[in-house]
Order: C-alpha cells, then sequence, then structure tokens
C-alpha cells in the first residue's frame, strides 16, 4: 500500500495542507479571483480596525467611485456587516444597499461614503460579544466598551479614507440604534452627528426584554439567535405552528428556555438572574446614562409610535437630553406613524390604516436628508427644521414643535384629563358611580395579544404572511368580547379629542391572589359605517397598549406580594401617543391580566422568581376592578386644545 501510495503521487498527485491536487484534472476554481469591478459606481473595501486593547473590528466601506471630500455615513452591528452592504449583486450602490437599516436612497442621492462595521465579538470581528454592552464601570471592569470602539474607529476613518471630508456621522434601528445613541457618550471629534432610530435603551423598563417587570418572552428566539454563536448559526427550531400552544404547554420561561438548550447562553443568564430593576438594568439604562453627559454631538432621535419592539427607549433619551438644549440646536426629535424599523421603506399605511401619504419618504426626503447634510457635508447652509416633527395619527398629517409634548407650534401644553371606567361599562370625564366590576384571570387560558395563530416575531411561518411587525395596530374587537376582559366605551365625540404625550393609567384593583399583571389598552373605535373606507366600519385601533407586574408597586426593584381581596392603587404610564380622536369615533379602554404569549405568564401565586415557577403555582384568580369618584379607576388622557 505504502508503494502504491508512492507511485501515484509520483504520477501527478501532489499533496499539501491535508488536499489532494491532481495534475492531470486540475481544479477549475482558480486559488484567487478578483472580480471586474471597473463598471461600479461604487468601490468596495473591507478593512479590520484594531481597537485601543488590539482587537480587530470588520469593516466595510462602499465609497461611490469618483468621491472627493465626502462625508462617511457609519451603521455599527450585530447582525453581519458583509451582508448589510451586499444586499443584492449589482453594479450600483442603491441596490447593494437596498435593505434593512440602509438609508439608500439618501446615501446615493448625497454621495456618502456608506460605512458598515460589525460590532466586537459578532461575525468578522475579534474579540467577545456582550449583549447592549455596558458602559466601563460597576457591569464592565474590562477597558474598552462601545463608546471607545466607537471612538477607535472614527478616529481610523477621519485619517484613513482619503476621499472623505474627515466627517463621520453615526446611524441606525434597534441594537444599531443603541449603538448610534450610545455614540454621544465621550464623542470623537470627528464624530459630526447621530442618529439612533427606535433605540435600545432599557431593556427591563420598556424595551426588548421586559416592560415594567413583564418578560417578553417571544423574545427567547432573538437571545437564542444572537448568544450562541458569533455569526448567528443556530436557529430557533419550535415545531409549533402556533406560539401560543409552545408557550402554554412550555410552562415558565424558564422552563421554556431550559428546553431549548439556553442555559450556556451568558446574557440569558443574566436575565435570569436579574428579573427586578436592580443595579445590573440601572447601570446600563442608556437614557441615564446620556442624562449625565453633555450633548455635544447633534442628535435627531425617532420614534414609531407603533413600535413593536422599542417603543420606550427614543423618548426616554428624549426627557433626558431635552434640558441640555434649551437653544433646540443640539437635539431633534421625529415621531412618526411606523412600527420598528419602518423609516426606509415607503410608509403609506400600516396594517389596515390609511396613513394618507408615504410618510417613510416624507421623513427621509424633507427631515433626514437636510440634516445629516447640514452636518456631513462641507459648506452646507443651515438648516430649516423643527426640533419636533411629528405626525398626527387619526388626522393624517405633520406638525412641526418646538418642544415635546406639545399640540402646535406656540405651545399647547397637554392638559391631564380624567376619564373614568364606569359601571355600564361606560367611559367618561365624569365622575362615575361607586362599585367594582371583576372577571377571572386564568393562567391555563391567558388572553392573547393577537388573533391566533400566532407566529414566532423571529422568522416567518410557511404559508403565512409575515404579520408580527405590525400586530399593534390589530383590531381588538376579538379581545373584548372574552369574559376576562373588561371593556368600557365613551359615548361618539362630537368634537375631536387631540393627545400628544404619555396617557398616565390610574388604576385600584384587588386580586384574590398574591401577584398579579394588568394590561390597560387606549383604543380609537371607528363608527360602524366609514364611507371612505367601509372595511373599516367599528374597527378598534389600540394607540397605547401597556402591561404592568403587580408586584412591583411599591417601587421596580422592590417586589413584594400583593395582599389577596385588598383594592391597591397602581399608577403607570402608557406609551407615547399624538392622536386625534375623530368626531363620530368613541374611546375605548380595555383592561386585562394576560397578553400571553409574549409576555410570560404572572402565576397569581407570588413567588420569588417567575422564571422558576412551577406547574402549581398558577391558579385562578378573581380580579376586581373599583370605580369611585374620589378614588378608583381612571385613565389620564394628555388633551391639547388645538385649531382643527
Amino acid at each position: 500500500m505504502l508503494s502504491l501510495a508512492l507511485c501515484t503521487l509520483g504520477t501527478g498527485v501532489s499533496a499539501h495542507g491535508g488536499e489532494k491536487t491532481y495534475a492531470q484534472l486540475p481544479s477549475e476554481t482558480p486559488a484567487n479571483f478578483a472580480p471586474v469591478t471597473e463598471n461600479f459606481d461604487y468601490v468596495r473595501r473591507e478593512v479590520d480596525i484594531a481597537m485601543r486593547d488590539g482587537v480587530r473590528l470588520h469593516t466595510v466601506l462602499l465609497v461611490p467611485r469618483g468621491a472627493k471630500h465626502a462625508g462617511m455615513l457609519l451603521t455599527r452591528t450585530p447582525y453581519g456587516a458583509d451582508d448589510m452592504s451586499h444586499r443584492s449583486d449589482s453594479p450600483h450602490l442603491a441596490m447593494a444597499l437596498r435593505g434593512y437599516d440602509n438609508p439608500a436612497d439618501i446615501i446615493v442621492q448625497d454621495g456618502y461614503i456608506r460605512v458598515v462595521q460589525d460590532i466586537r465579538g459578532k461575525h468578522g470581528s475579534e474579540g467577545d460579544f456582550v449583549m447592549n454592552r455596558a458602559p466601563v464601570g460597576p457591569q464592565n471592569p474590562t477597558p474598552v466598551d462601545e463608546s471607545s470602539d466607537i471612538y477607535d474607529t472614527v478616529d481610523w476613518l477621519s485619517k484613513n479614507v482619503p476621499e472623505s471630508n474627515g466627517k463621520v456621522g453615526i446611524i441606525g434601528i434597534s441594537y444599531d440604534g443603541f449603538e448610534a445613541l450610545i455614540a454621544t457618550i465621550r464623542p470623537h471629534p470627528a464624530l459630526k452627528v447621530a442618529v439612533p432610530i427606535n433605540p435600545m435603551v432599557d431593556g427591563w423598563m420598556g424595551d426588548d426584554w421586559f416592560h415594567q417587570g413583564a418578560f417578553r418572552q417571544q423574545m427567547l428566539p432573538y437571545i437564542y439567535g444572537m448568544v450562541a454563536s458569533r455569526g448567528g448559526k443556530y436557529g430557533w427550531a419550535s415545531g409549533y405552528r402556533d406560539d401560543y400552544d409552545l408557550y402554554l404547554k412550555g410552562g415558565s420561561a424558564g422552563d421554556i428556555a431550559r428546553a431549548h438548550g439556553m442555559e450556556p447562553l451568558g446574557f440569558w443568564q443574566k436575565i435570569l438572574a436579574h428579573p427586578s430593576y436592580d443595579a445590573f438594568w440601572r447601570d446600563q439604562a442608556l437614557d441615564k446614562l446620556v442624562a449625565r453627559e453633555p450633548l455635544t454631538v447633534p442628535t435627531m432621535l425617532v420614534h414609531s409610535l407603533w413600535d413593536q419592539e422599542d417603543n420606550y427607549g427614543d423618548m426616554a433619551a428624549y426627557r433626558a437630553l431635552a434640558p441640555k438644549d434649551p437653544k433646540h440646536d443640539k437635539l431633534y426629535l421625529v415621531i412618526g406613524p411606523w412600527r420598528h424599523a419602518k423609516t426606509w421603506e415607503p410608509a403609506g399605511a400600516i396594517g389596515a390604516i390609511d396613513l394618507g401619504s408615504d410618510t417613510g419618504t416624507t421623513f427621509r426626503q424633507d427631515i433626514l436628508r437636510p440634516f445629516l447634510a447640514r452636518y456631513l457635508k462641507d459648506g452646507a447652509a443651515a438648516i430649516d427644521i423643527a426640533p419636533v416633527n411629528a405626525f398626527v395619527t387619526g388626522e393624517n398629517r405633520w406638525r412641526k414643535l418646538t418642544r415635546w409634548p406639545s399640540g402646535c407650534a406656540a405651545g399647547c401644553k397637554p392638559a391631564m384629563q380624567d376619564w373614568y371606567v364606569d359601571a355600564d361599562g361606560s367611559l367618561s370625564s365624569t365622575k362615575p358611580t361607586e362599585g367594582f366590576d371583576e372577571y377571572v384571570s386564568d393562567p391555563a387560558k391567558p388572553v392573547p395579544y393577537r388573533v391566533r395563530p400566532i407566529q414566532s416575531w423571529s422568522h416567518g411561518v410557511p404559508d403565512q404572511v409575515e404579520s408580527w411587525p405590525e400586530w399593534l395596530v390589530d383590531d381588538q374587537r376579538q379581545f373584548a368580547t372574552r369574559t376576562d376582559v373588561l371593556t368600557y366605551t365613551s359615548a361618539p365625540l362630537a368634537a375631536p379629542l387631540s393627545l400628544a404625550g404619555e396617557p398616565v393609567v390610574r388604576l385600584l384593583a384587588s386580586t384574590s391572589g398574591s401577584d398579579s399583571d394588568w394590561v390597560v389598552k387606549l383604543i380609537d373605535v371607528y363608527p360602524d359605517e366609514v364611507v371612505d373606507h367601509p372595511a373599516m366600519g367599528g374597527y378598534q385601533l389600540p394607540i397605547a397598549m401597556e402591561i404592568f407586574r403587580g408586584r412591583y408597586r411599591e417601587g421596580f426593584d422592590k417586589p413584594a406580594s400583593l395582599t389577596p381581596d385588598t383594592a391597591l392603587p397602581y399608577r403607570f404610564p402608557l406609551p407615547t401617543v399624538n392622536h386625534v380622536f375623530l368626531p363620530g369615533h368613541r374611546v375605548m379602554v380595555q383592561i386585562q391580566s394576560s397578553w400571553f404569549p409574549l409576555y410570560d405568564r404572572n402565576p397569581q401565586t407570588y413567588v420569588p422568581n417567575i422564571f422558576l415557577a412551577r406547574p402549581g403555582d398558577y391558579r385562578k384568580a378573581t380580579q376586581r376592578i373599583y370605580r369611585g369618584s374620589s378614588q378608583g379607576t381612571f385613565v389620564e388622557l394628555p388633551v391639547v386644545n388645538v385649531e382643527h
């Protein structure tokens, strides 16, 4: 056998590096290949930029051919710089960039150099991945963080791209929006502008992981895919068509994660260990961090009114930063009628709701484009952009404002108006009768957050239209008929009712259990007949909906059992609204105690950690919602008086 092998090698077979090649029939793939790109309207470059600790971050630059003194637009992402910068095989930059988190039209029109970088520990970048890496400090004992990586990246770009003018802007959505906002902390002088869109800011208070204590368990597939590998090669396999069945049969969120082998995932272990709003979450809440820093980089925060993933963070960041900008020349806010990450697409509708115009293109061309040009182009003229550009849903028009919340450019500060629930299922600003309404909340039959079958948000289900992104505008009629949902409705309005700001829930409620969730929905009920859109007759459009985990009524860091059968007050905000209830429409409030499977089920029996709840902990409870003139349940609506 040995002599035969030697003989074979001697007759045209070579071996090197564990591979065999045959001279008689050589490989048809060349050792090196250079695609012909001279006819492309851009040049692609890849570089691994060294950070201060020696870790190299994979970075892609797309340079318009013939560019000179061009501004640079950077996005940092955990989702793959190579894919984000190569959406299709095309000689045209616009086609190469079309898709997620690429304002392709603006980049091409204004000749920006597009830069996309893999964050530390993801895809082509070296180092360790840490979800939403906290700044150097109590939760990050290392010498590097996202801010330092951005600083070092901007420093390299400003000195090593000859076609540029040395000016860098950063932009991004969601996780990439988190990167765009954290870039404003201790920024490099060459960072001239930041645009965080739907950013992850506080994962416990109201963004991806929790909402006021309730865990968003349908984020488990996201955590699984992000943390299990550097390149996201492992997909979540549920085996169910309907997520309602998957999560109900799976038990607690901890049981479901264990069944999918998530114990080795570091971030999941952190969530398990920190179910309450302790220092782990507070120390990395980005709105609190930017509040401690000077506002030096012009920043445009972009908020989507129906953001199904991160509807808390950008408004929290705006509240933190607004006091630092008394002249209204550094901080800008855009409020649009969108779902998460809709800003780069045409947006003439959301779900069944006609918005009256292409709001996405209006934002990009009339607001974002001149804003970026002002800071990234040489010799750009001053811009005439209002500090706040807010789309009014219901009326379908943009308002230019000086501050938020407001109903008009002159101020029109909202005044909180109390709308009370009453005995006959009515809702009004009139003081109600004393008493209570009750329902039975059964963890074995939780209220679905949308009509079943409920698909996983992370991937499409065969033969189903991808519908997760726009569930926040789903018609709520299916839920109003359940016996474990209380519904209160106003009379048809005689005049427009304009809201701008955060509604506040004032709940007086009791449970026969020792823990409970409370879900409150503010809904615009269309007339039974709508002349221009007959299909919208009677539609129940959610305007703002939120959940509150009862154990945190005394403080988000102080979970405590509830005293059974005792009326207790709760106060919590609903998401930001900018809406007009038109004449003939009605105002509705729905109240329930589960919102499944988006949020994990509350056992309704107090346990120290709901992630570890056992089957016997889940019990029915009788819930009572109390009415009364001096105390009782009502919603404070931020009403503004404006001319219609």
